[in-house]
């Protein structure tokens, strides 16, 4: 995997991270949305890392963001639709992941895309929380018209999985179950594998090895 620093310049100028493939070219990305800033959480975080690394070994570039300075959400929904835009310019497909916070927000910057027209062509979220910037996640899930997938861990007492985990099974989504907190400890790449096989399938099988 080789890894590029980047700058996207919009409405706030993001700090982003791009890996990509060591060999061969890919014409998709994911934008991959970090856990919550305001707790350490950023675009080096592991478990993006993981799924990044796991994109890459299937063909498919990701692009770790930092969001702009805090805004409970709001602001940072934003940052996400600008990164998705960025990466639309330079690939055929762009699909959204999102890790906790990262996952709230993923799932209503999708919503948004989808009713500006500009649907991803994927969502996985992983430990997504019921809420972000006062709105419900869960009723996102209903305006969002990509392919989804919900992974939470089933020991998982630091968020409110359950109303997305319902409404992502409602909507016939992909969702899986892992034995862990919402940290994952040692369960990261196994997470990472079933997040990039999700999405590597869903931006099309061309991207696959």
């Amino acid at each position: 995997m080789n890894s590029e620093r980047l700058r996207i310049q919009g409405a706030r100028e993001l700090k982003a991270t791009l890996d990509t493939p060591e060999e061969g070219e890919t014409d998709a990305v994911v934008v991959a949305c970090p856990p919550h800033p305001q707790m350490g959480g950023d675009r080096r975080d592991g478990r993006l890392r993981a799924v990044g690394e796991a994109l890459c070994e299937r063909r498919v570039a990701c692009l770790r963001v930092d969001y702009g300075p805090y805004d409970e959400g709001r602001a940072e929904r934003r940052d996400v639709r600008e990164a998705l835009s960025w990466a639309r310019e330079g690939s055929d497909r762009a699909g959204l992941f999102g890790y906790s916070f990262g996952a709230g927000v993923g799932l209503l910057a999708a919503a948004e895309e989808c009713e500006a027209g500009t649907t991803p062509a994927a969502a996985s979220v992983l430990a997504p929380p019921a809420s972000s910037g006062g709105e419900s996640t869960a009723d996102a899930i209903d305006r969002l018209r990509s392919p989804l997938q919900v992974v939470y861990g089933e020991r998982d007492g630091t968020v409110d999985w359950e109303p997305v985990v319902e409404r992502a099974r409602e909507r016939d989504a992909s969702v899986t179950g892992v034995p862990a907190d919402h940290f994952f400890v040692g369960q990261q790449d196994r997470v990472a594998r079933q997040v990039a096989e999700f999405l590597a399938d869903a931006l099309g099988p061309e991207t696959q090895c």
